[in-house]
């Protein structure tokens, strides 16, 4: 970050840093010399993975925007690139963007909204008409900001394109979803300018309501349904932004803006004036009867288009690893779909949770995406019945498995060292076996274990292990350095338990070798063998027990990276396991 008082280029003097993004942070700074206050974007090098791509993207932003003069869009002045960042010095806009306004405020005045809109139209249609035509793509409150003279100023052309007229594919995920054009998805053919309009409709919609689209319940639905003093004017122009179909919204922000300029002729009232003929009773039901089929062909339109959107973002995360299907699989939750089959949602979720560590077995999995992902599923806030977990709970068999798998990964994987992996892990084991019934888990026909059964059966051991672990801690932190406290020989056992369970049960080699490590670490301990033995027991059982463990390790032929660092780890205190098992003759 660039501190205070560092001058740029010898003319820009920082002066405090007003914002941060994902990728950038946005400077105040002065012109020391004109006297004049801009604003400095800077992106470093250091702080973005693929730096070339993204700087790429700025200078076509850049590029962009140099071409363009309009009061409601800054302007750039200069480009500075250095050894280890990319500054653009633009504008600096004085004000406060929409979405902190609705934050302190809640609902706008619709007076407001329809001038703001106005202006937006006007800066959208400057935009459309260039030659070629420019696409903003990224409408919404966050990206507009409010000058203290009331005019607003339309910000961030990150995701702007020019238009190639080729009516083919163009966009996969670009925009914020929500607010997003269903074509912005991909597939339905290239953004045009009724993307940006189904975008400020979407924009409208969160200022006058107070309601998110991008938040539960994902919806948007006629505006009077929140609140009937709301024009039905304005009700209708928003409706006819929204549409799926671009053919069915306004064609252009010129047609927008007059639309919002004769609200009158959207109203029931001028439509009552105009139809003096019929009596005030016959006009009030029918009025009625237009608004509720418009409330229920808005909700049908919004659950189809949430129901096309989730199945379009699984659909495209299966096909993907690592940050592409996280990405995609977070934004298929967002849309609240929640229809799929109890088993269907279950293996999404958990290969969700392997997309954070696939092609890499040294990342760790951060407890602020664990909170998200607890977010999505619903387990941040079980009182909630909206959230999947509900639905996945239905059926006893995916739900022990989804929540195995997801300790499986967090044993592995969890942020914190081997012991918060542990505790991390343990609530998901707990979970897989605290709210379902172990005899409905077992074939009706023959008894035998099924999958979930044997996941039910090996999450009670690790948890056990997880458990014994703790106690020894808990004896550390409570300075009970010989562990007094600690019965030794139930210890062993629960540790024998975990060992036995992922042997022969194809579990996977990560979590056989975590579970052996804890084994191999108790064992290595001199003064835990001997307080073992002390308390009956066996030392020779102990000793037929790691061999199990070597003879399984050496069967572990394809690691390489973390786990077979681990595996070499645990194979290098055998000479000390061996020493501290042997039996006096």
């Amino acid at each position: 970050m660039l501190a205070n008082g560092t001058v740029i280029d010898g003319k820009y003097e920082i002066l405090s840093k007003v914002g941060q993004g994902g990728m950038s942070v946005v400077y105040l700074a002065i012109n020391r010399k004109a006297m004049k206050q801009w604003a400095i974007k800077e992106v470093r090098r250091d702080g973005v993975k693929d730096f070339e791509v993204v700087k790429q993207s700025l200078v076509a932003e850049t590029d962009m925007l140099k071409k363009l003069s309009h009061p409601n869009l800054p302007d750039i002045v200069d480009i500075i690139e250095t050894e280890d960042s990319f500054l653009i010095v633009m504008d600096y806009i004085e004000g406060k963007p929409l979405n902190k306004r609705i934050e302190e405020s809640g609902p706008q005045p619709e007076e407001y909204v329809v001038e703001w809109a106005k202006q937006l139209c006007d800066v959208l249609d400057y935009l459309h008409t260039r030659q070629p035509s420019i696409i903003y793509r990224d409408m919404k409150p966050s990206n507009v900001m409010l000058k203290p003279d009331g005019s607003v100023c339309l910000i961030d052309f990150g995701t702007a394109r020019e238009y190639k007229g080729t009516n083919i594919q163009d966009t996969t995920c670009l925009g914020t979803i929500g607010y997003a054009a269903p074509e912005q998805f991909g597939g339905q053919g290239e953004t045009d300018a009724r993307t940006d309009i189904y975008c400020l409709g979407a924009t409208l919609y969160h200022l006058v309501t107070g309601h998110s689209p991008a938040e539960p319940p994902y919806e948007m639905y006629p505006i009077r349904q929140w609140d009937p003093q709301l024009s039905p004017g304005l009700e209708a122009i928003i409706l006819k932004c929204i549409q799926k179909d671009p053919n069915d919204r306004y064609q252009s922000c010129a047609e927008l803006k007059y639309a919002l300029e004769n609200m009158e002729e959207n109203t029931r009232t001028y439509w009552v004036q105009q139809k003096k003929k019929f009596n005030t009773f016959l006009a009030t039901a029918i009025a009625m009867v237009v608004f509720l089929l418009v409330g229920i062909t808005g909700t049908i339109l919004g659950n189809a288009n949430s129901k096309s959107l989730y199945e379009k973002y699984v659909e495209k995360a299966s096909g993907e690893t690592g940050a592409d299907a996280v990405a995609d699989y977070e934004a298929a939750f967002s849309q609240g779909y929640m229809n799929d089959k109890p088993e269907n949602l279950a293996n999404y979720f958990a290969n969700y949770m392997q997309a954070f560590v696939d092609n890499d077995d040294t990342r760790t999995i951060t407890a602020d995406e664990l909170k998200q992902f607890q977010s999505y599923l619903g387990t941040a806030d079980e009182s909630k019945e909206d959230k999947y977990v509900s639905v996945i709970q239905r059926d006893d068999d995916a739900y022990v498995t989804m929540n195995y798998k997801l300790g499986i990964k967090l044993l592995q994987f969890a942020e914190g060292g081997t012991l918060a992996q542990y505790n991390t892990a343990k609530t998901w084991f707990v979970r897989a076996y605290n709210e379902v019934d172990e005899a409905d888990l077992r074939s009706a026909d023959s008894g035998e274990k099924s999958d979930s059964q044997i996941d039910y059966e090996l999450a009670q051991k690790l948890v056990s292990m997880i458990d014994g672990w703790n106690e020894i801690n808990n004896a550390n932190k409570s300075n009970d350095v010989y562990g007094e406290t600690v019965n030794f020989a139930t210890l062993y056992k629960k540790l024998e338990d975990a060992v036995d369970g992922v042997i022969g049960q194809g579990t996977d080699d990560g979590v056989k070798l975590k579970v052996f490590e804890v084994f191999a670490n108790f064992l290595e301990d001199s003064d835990f063998v001997e307080k073992f033995a002390a308390s009956n027991g066996n030392k020779l059982e102990a000793s037929n027990k790691w061999d199990q463990v070597l003879a399984e390790l050496d069967k572990m032929t394809q690691l390489d990276g973390a786990r077979l660092e681990l595996k070499n780890e645990i194979v290098a205190k055998n000479a000390t396991i061996h020493e501290n098992l042997a039996t006096k003759s």
